[in-house]
């Protein structure tokens, strides 16, 4: 759990200009504080004390703005910046390395039961109130513009913007190194 922190740390001194310390972004991130507490509500919820965590996940998002299911499973090195309005539900799985922008939501569409939010991969930049809805999975480094809609899978390396972003992919380029 604190190799996560630590990682989370040092995401938001890597993608974010404004940072300037991991003293500051430890005290004054709500994105951080909401995913240090979430992977606390979520070793809670992992050993069957779903009560406490669904609890401790309320009192963060009322803290921090910031709505993350205990149950949702996140990598290491995640930055949500400006966290309010972000939502991440119960059976979402975020990769390593991910960038979460304010008022994005990772959610279901529907009442069915069993896997119902998006798998992000690493890498994945989600853009600023859009919304990845369904049990779809965008693959590494996919780039998901502000205020989209994404409802289908996203193939690894692509951006997509729209509503909805169904047929609007742009591969990255590979750069020559």
């Amino acid at each position: 759990m604190f190799k996560n922190i630590r990682a989370d740390l040092n995401a938001i001194l890597t993608n974010d200009p404004a940072a300037r310390g991991k003293l500051e972004a430890a005290l004054c991130y709500p994105g951080f504080h909401a995913l240090t507490l979430h992977r606390l509500s979520h070793c809670l919820w992992e050993h069957n004390f779903h009560l406490c965590a669904r609890l401790l996940s309320q009192i963060t998002r009322f803290f921090t703005g910031v709505e993350i299911h205990p149950g949702a499973t996140i990598g290491k090195g995640v930055f949500i910046d400006h966290g309010m309005g972000v939502v991440i539900g119960e059976t979402a799985e975020v990769g390593d390395n991910v960038i979460l922008f304010h008022g994005s939501t990772l959610g279901g569409t529907g009442k069915h039961k069993g896997k119902r939010h998006p798998t992000v991969k690493a890498g994945v930049l989600i853009g600023a109130n859009a919304l990845i809805l369904g049990p779809i999975t965008l693959g590494e480094n996919v780039k998901v513009g502000a205020g989209s809609v994404v409802i289908k899978d996203v193939p690894r390396d692509t951006t997509v913007v729209g509503v909805p972003t169904t047929q609007r992919f742009f591969p990255h380029k590979k750069s020559a190194v």
